[in-house]
């Protein structure tokens, strides 16, 4: 087993998937309220929201607005979920600096949430990565249910291999496995990474963690030793995805800023900022975040003094 690395880089996607599934509604000051607050932590990448159809998922019908009002920092990237070339072509007028694009490795979640078959996903995202390079975009792709889908069960590795190698065919060097349902212990972190051998080495990829069974903090330690230094989290714990039935939320960027720091591994967050940035959404929400960093701090700061 490896040492532990000096440092790891976490992209934030609190705005994004940590709101997408919220039932109530978030105003869009609010949103720009907390992707402003979280600009100023020293993360280098926040996922601000989707260009989505408002159907599909009304808490980010206002992704134009949120890019529009937001002050970008310098030294952040600021990326959106596109599913299709529409919200692509709104994602390029609003100035993203990254899109994100999705399939996943179950037929069944990809007809759920894409409306279509997995190679219809890659079919789909292929004319998007295309014009994103010619338009020096960055292009990040999302590999859903890499571990277990809520529909067929245990995924087949072989199929998230193939796609792995679809999309860095197509040109996108930026991949997130995506563990959706929130179920993996670490041993199937390290057969996953095992499965992609000579494809993608764990360094050149990004991990996407649920905490479900509350294992996420685990399987972040063995992708770690695996060798996996950019990792997906949301700000609280927030999350959920619409289409995966009981999947609970994120892996809390507190939790895993505290379990590195706790190491000596170096993530250039803040936490009293990152603390402070995720109480806006919690008061929003009018609902506890999850996050256990989060809240002995918070709480800390709430207690009345004896």
């Amino acid at each position: 087993m490896s040492e532990w690395p000096t440092s790891i880089q976490i992209i934030e996607v609190g705005p994004r998937d940590g709101l997408q599934n919220q039932s109530k509604s978030v105003p869009t000051e609010t949103k720009i309220k907390l992707i402003n607050a979280l600009s100023e932590t020293g993360l280098h990448c926040i996922e601000a929201s989707a260009f989505v159809h408002p159907s599909w998922v009304p808490q980010l019908a206002d992704a134009d607005e949120v890019f529009a009002g937001i002050n970008k920092n310098e030294n952040v990237l600021y990326t959106a979920l596109v599913p299709n070339e529409r919200g692509w072509n709104r994602a390029l007028t609003a100035g993203v600096d990254e899109i994100a694009l999705l399939t996943a490795a179950s037929e069944t979640f990809c007809l759920q949430n894409t409306n279509t078959s997995i190679e219809g996903t890659i079919q789909r995202i292929r004319p998007i990565v295309e014009d994103a390079i010619s338009c020096d975009v960055g292009v990040r792709g999302y590999i859903s249910c890499v571990i277990e889908c809520p529909y067929e069960g245990e995924t087949n590795l072989q199929t998230v291999r193939e796609i792995t190698q679809q999309m860095l065919d197509m040109g996108i060097k930026n991949i997130a496995f995506g563990e959706t349902m929130g179920v993996a212990v670490p041993t199937d972190i390290r057969r996953m990474f095992d499965a992609l051998d000579g494809v993608l080495s764990p360094e050149d990829s990004i991990l996407h963690l649920h905490d479900t069974r509350g294992t996420a903090l685990a399987c972040a330690s063995e992708a770690m030793h695996c060798g996996v230094r950019k990792f997906d989290a949301s700000c609280g714990g927030l999350g959920g995805c619409p289409y995966a039935p009981g999947a609970a939320g994120n892996i809390a960027t507190e939790d895993l800023v505290f379990f590195a720091k706790q190491r000596g591994i170096e993530t250039g967050i803040d936490l009293d900022a990152l603390v402070a940035a995720s109480r806006i959404i919690e008061e929003a929400l009018d609902s506890p975040l999850k996050s256990r960093t989060y809240r002995a701090l918070q709480d800390s700061h709430t207690r009345p003094s004896s």
